[in-house]
């Protein structure tokens, strides 16, 4: 085909780089209400991309390099101050570059950090309880433990009979571990809650408990919610989260799978609008 057409890879990458550009400068700019943050890793070695997302129409608005609180105020340089003002709602993660440029250009919005990220940090606080105790105990003990990360960090609803047996007899057995894993099960709780005020009750009282847990990982969880509450709290009135956003993401992945990587981090970025912002085509 290529023989045939006279085309190579360089001849493909300059037509979408040209319909790209052209969909970019014709593309409409439609209000935006509520958006969502997130990264994609661009290759091993702590690369990646910041993606926006309108979460009302499920629909790539942005893509830049890194992670950046450059790569964010780019963001928001093209949106300009009256589009930045008119945002409802940012969802996204805790990561510090981001909170602190969505404070700074987007300060009537309401900052939502992500409900799949936050119980990914409680998840780690139990697994780091559960290998601490592996490292420190010896024998059936350890037998007992090793290997039940999926056990302990799985849905009670969600366990096969099995599974439930061997929690039920490690929750028996460890107190540390029992203690994580009913943290992490009233935790969950919150998500449940309607009202912000008994959503709040619950998660100070949970506070509380856990910071007198005498378990380092859940009191360093403690203080990360505490530093972040009123973005956590903010879960109760607008129900939104990054899950949409982990959806395209995995689209966003597949783009790179599916071309065996890229070397150039303009050509991917390119490659991702082409597939995920619903660009129009030039006109043949």
């Amino acid at each position: 085909m290529a023989t045939h057409f006279a085309i190579n890879w360089k001849t493909v990458a300059g037509v979408i780089h040209r319909a790209v550009q052209w969909g970019l400068k014709k593309r409409r700019r439609k209000p935006l209400r509520i958006i969502g943050i997130d990264e994609v890793s661009r290759r091993k070695g702590q690369r990646y991309l910041t993606l926006v997302y309108d979460l009302d129409r499920g629909e790539l608005v942005w893509a830049g390099k890194d992670r950046t609180k450059d790569t964010l105020k780019r963001f928001f340089d093209e949106l300009g101050p009256r589009r930045s003002q008119h945002l409802e709602a940012v969802s996204m993660d805790m990561w510090a570059a981001y909170v602190d440029v969505v404070r700074e250009r987007a300060p009537e919005a309401t900052r939502c950090f992500d409900r799949f990220h936050v119980v990914q940090h409680l998840n780690r606080a139990v697994d780091e309880v559960r290998r601490s105790m592996v490292r420190r105990l010896a024998g059936p003990q350890k037998a007992l433990i090793k290997g039940t990360r999926f056990v302990l960090l799985k849905n009670p609803w969600n366990q096969t009979p099995k599974q439930k047996q061997a929690l039920s007899a490690l929750v028996r057995s460890n107190h540390p571990l029992s203690r994580a894993w009913y943290l992490k099960e009233d935790f969950q709780r919150f998500w449940d809650y309607l009202r912000e005020g008994w959503a709040e009750k619950h998660l100070r009282h949970w506070l509380w408990w856990a910071s007198h847990s005498r378990l380092a990982p859940f009191q360093r969880f403690a203080r990360l919610v505490r530093d972040h509450l009123d973005g956590i709290l903010a879960w109760t009135r607008m129900r939104i989260s990054n899950g949409a956003v982990e959806g395209m993401n995995n689209k966003v992945k597949l783009v790179s799978h599916r071309s065996y990587g890229f070397r150039n981090d303009d050509r991917y970025i390119e490659a991702i609008y082409h597939n995920c912002a619903a660009l129009l085509l030039p006109p043949e």
